[in-house]
């Protein structure tokens, strides 16, 4: 297994459609372990594949939050929502927007269809903090964000927001190690 790094706002390739999967071999199966991986490193409630610059229908929830809970990771390959009802406004964050936090609306329940790691289909019925990770991460195997469900005023303050964090990565990433300062 292995951490993986995960695309920031406003890389490009966030935005990439993911295809379907059709293999659940080995690679596959790598990759839903690094997945998990590197999610829980970052830390987070779930992970899509594109964020890891990887276009596949592919995202990864486990929203087992509190230390003493046992993990509860569910794959979902080729997901298809199938209902949804409800809306609710939820303080949502996201991997590949570190540090932010925006009110989002999004459905109250979903009912899904989906493969797990091993390729058998299966059908869920989501409310809550699991419903809310089933359409956000859905969101990025379309190629949408988070900053795509916001207002005017607030889409534009955190793209300003992330492309200055990204500027001061770039500079960091050039600027040389102290330890080899003179």
């Amino acid at each position: 297994m292995a951490v993986r790094p995960i695309l920031h706002y406003p890389d490009k390739r966030l935005r990439i459609p993911g295809k379907p999967v059709k293999d659940f071999g080995p690679e596959f199966q790598q990759l839903v372990d690094d997945m998990a991986e590197t999610m829980y490193a970052a830390p987070g409630v779930g992970l899509a594949a594109p964020q890891i610059g990887v276009s596949l229908r592919l995202f990864i929830i486990d929203t087992a939050t509190g230390e003493d809970e046992p993990s509860d990771l569910r794959v979902f390959a080729n997901p298809e929502i199938l209902s949804s009802e409800g809306e609710v406004y939820f303080d949502e964050g996201c991997l590949s927007f570190p540090g932010a936090r925006e009110e989002v609306v999004r459905n109250e329940r979903v009912r899904v269809r989906a493969q797990d790691r091993h390729g058998e289909t299966f059908e869920l019925e989501a409310d809550g903090l699991l419903a809310i990770a089933v359409q956000h991460e859905h969101d990025h195997l379309e190629g949408e964000l988070m900053i795509d469900k916001l207002g005017v005023l607030r889409r534009r303050l955190l793209h300003r927001a992330m492309l200055k964090r990204a500027a001061a990565e770039a500079r960091a990433a050039k600027s040389p190690p102290k330890e080899a300062m003179g």
